[in-house]
């Protein structure tokens, strides 16, 4: 039966009577839940049939659709129709001769730079050798100014460009600047393996910023950047880049409006690695470039291989936004999965399986709206199943607190009563002890009988302030407690606290060092109040500091008002426990531990106290270290 007694015991607790409840409300409640549920699930799959087959026939009429769509552009690709300037998209052809790429200027870099032909350094052996072995810059011009006058545009643009090169060493910048103007119409010219304007135009730019010429060097630079963006030169992708780079920076330009462009040309350069090797004669494929979906379709022709090249904003426009009445008879929403990797699960057909270049996605436009009758019983059911559990979840959660509250209510009242009875037993039995052996009548030392009655005038001391600290903390709860307040001097209340302190504490051993600024302002409170606040204060510090007898008392001035810092050096307040022990009746884990004496009001009181006059209580505490509690009252006025 000891099992029978176990049970009983353990309903009878708050976590029993709580599973108790549960148990009886549950069961039920979860019937009704798996009935409802298959009654829904049934309706649901014949549902989602009926929708999945509508879906697959829409695919396959997209599917039809695009495939028409790509046809109509493989015939304009044959005929050489180039898209529009404005289109993310360009036509490119692969010719023996070199690329040819429509819309002019479209493409950013090329998969097969030309190589310029470059001017052997020996033709300027003379200039660098003044200019790099004698530094005379003077004489290295003179001996290049000679070469300005060959036949051979490529020898007179290095001319000019090392001429340049000499009068900036020289500190002649405005005469740099006007050469290398000069060279800059020698257009393609090759200088340092680039066309020899694109040198001209990045010099002046790097001129500009070292002299600091600012308004010149964003206008250069932009200049340069935005004949980049033209594809006026044929660069590769590499020198692209570090001019590209070079200019934005210069100009303050954002290379990310590049980024379509920039995706384009890498496609191009892919299909030169890739579909020339190839020997089918036509393909259709789709590639990310720049995190951008990019389809090509290519043929074969005599000429060469001739591409074209759509980004993410042509393939809308040229392809999908035509489908869209189609998509709205049917009701479906018609995604690719190269252009939505994150798209919603739907019917899909893979370009594997198709022959086109994307993997179509075929989803419902309105699930809601296709499945109305099934969502206003599954709406119902849900409504009556959610307020089944916020009835369930609301009363379980009140039952719980009603519980976990009378039994808390019930161990503090029960603690309450038990540390009351303690703190009222050790003076009650100093005095019965001490009232028997004066009534006992025998006969006492003067000495001995002043220190009996010392003893029993500091007992009935002790319960008289425990008794009217009861009886304010009640008044104080009730709001019924009258404070009489009026001016005075909070450096002088504190230092009488702590000697009366000091005094009646004499068997503690403690002791208390008192720091008192000479600047304290006055305030208005009451001054037995005030007092009991910081008595509290000092006796917890006396009790929880069994290893430091030291206790620091502080009044200062601080802010508009003052503070009174009580510091002790003992067991400390974990932060746990920090806001819990300034309520009634809580006492911490170090009371219980250390068998401290105490009723668990003394700091709620404190609060009570510091609130009434306008104040704030604040704590600071290391565990281990110690706590420093401040009392900060507004000043006088």
């Amino acid at each position: 039966m000891a099992w029978m007694s176990s049970l009983l015991s353990w309903l009878r607790s708050q976590y029993g009577l709580l599973a108790a409840f549960l148990g009886l409300t549950l069961g039920p409640a979860l019937g009704l839940v798996w009935l409802g549920w298959r009654l829904l699930d049934q309706d649901r799959a014949l549902e989602h049939q009926r929708i999945e087959e509508r879906r697959e026939h829409a695919a396959e009429e997209v599917v039809t659709a695009l495939q028409g769509a790509l046809q109509k552009s493989e015939i304009d690709l044959g005929q050489l129709r180039a898209p529009m300037p404005e289109d993310d998209a360009l036509i490119v052809e692969f010719q023996p001769s070199g690329v040819r790429v429509l819309p002019k200027g479209s493409l950013l870099f090329h998969p097969q730079a030309p190589v310029l032909r470059e001017v052997p350094s020996s033709v300027y052996r003379e200039a660098e050798t003044c200019e790099f072995q004698q530094q005379d810059y003077g004489k290295a011009v003179s001996a290049l100014q000679t070469l300005t006058g060959s036949p051979d545009n490529s020898i007179r643009a290095g001319a000019y460009l090392r001429i340049a090169r000499n009068q900036r060493k020289a500190g002649l910048y405005d005469q740099a600047l006007r050469v290398y103007t000069e060279l800059a119409t020698y257009g393609q010219a090759a200088v340092t393996g680039f066309p020899a304007e694109l040198v001209a135009r990045r010099a002046r730019c790097a001129l500009f910023a070292q002299l600091s010429r600012r308004s010149d060097l964003v206008r250069e630079a932009a200049e340069l950047y935005a004949l980049l963006r033209d594809g006026h030169w044929q660069l590769s992708q590499s020198a692209f880049d570090v001019f590209a780079e070079e200019a934005a920076a210069w100009s303050g330009t954002d290379r990310d409006a590049e980024v379509g462009a920039v995706a384009l040309a890498e496609a191009v350069a892919w299909l030169s690695e890739t579909g020339q090797h190839s020997a089918s004669e036509s393909g259709r494929t789709c590639i990310l470039r720049q995190g951008r979906p990019i389809t090509l379709l290519w043929t074969r022709r005599s000429e060469g291989l001739r591409a074209l090249v759509a980004g993410p904003s042509y393939l809308q426009t040229r392809w999908l936004n035509p489908l869209a009445p189609v998509a709205d008879r049917l009701r479906v929403r018609i995604a690719l999965k190269e252009m939505n990797p994150g798209a919603a699960a739907a019917t899909e057909r893979l370009s594997s399986a198709t022959g086109l270049p994307w993997t179509v996605l075929v989803a419902d436009k309105d699930v809601q709206a296709d499945m109305r009758e099934f969502a206003g019983r599954r709406n119902l059911m849900l409504g009556v199943f959610a307020l089944l559990a916020v009835v369930i979840a609301a009363g379980s959660y009140s039952v719980a607190r009603a519980i976990a509250h009378e039994f808390a209510v019930m161990r503090l009242q029960s603690d309450f009563v038990s540390a009351v009875s303690h703190e009222f037993r050790t003076p009650l039995t100093s005095l019965r002890q001490l009232s028997e052996v004066l009534n006992s009548n025998r006969p006492f030392e003067e000495t001995r009988r002043r220190n009996y009655y010392q003893v029993l005038d500091r007992a009935t001391r002790r319960l008289q302030k425990l008794v009217e600290g009861l009886l304010d903390f009640g008044r104080m709860e009730s709001h019924a407690m009258v404070y009489r307040k009026r001016e005075l001097d909070a450096g002088d209340l504190v230092a009488s606290l702590v000697d009366e302190f000091q005094r009646e504490s004499t068997d503690s051993g403690c002791q208390i060092e008192m720091k008192a600024a000479d600047d304290i302002p006055s305030i208005y409170a009451d001054p037995e109040a005030l007092g009991n606040a910081v008595w509290n204060l000092l006796d917890n510090a006396v009790k929880y500091s069994p290893d430091c007898r030291t206790i620091g008392v502080e009044v200062e001035p601080e802010g508009a008002g003052l503070a009174i810092r009580v510091r002790d050096c003992g067991v400390g307040i974990p932060a746990a426990e920090r806001r819990k022990i300034l309520r009634k009746f809580v006492r911490g884990t170090a009371a219980q531990t250390l068998g401290i004496k105490g009723t668990g009001i003394g700091l709620a009181m404190v609060k009570h106290i510091v609130d009434a006059h306008g104040g704030a209580l604040r704590l600071e505490s290391v565990p281990g270290t110690g706590s420093t509690f401040t009392i900060w009252l507004p000043a006088r006025g």
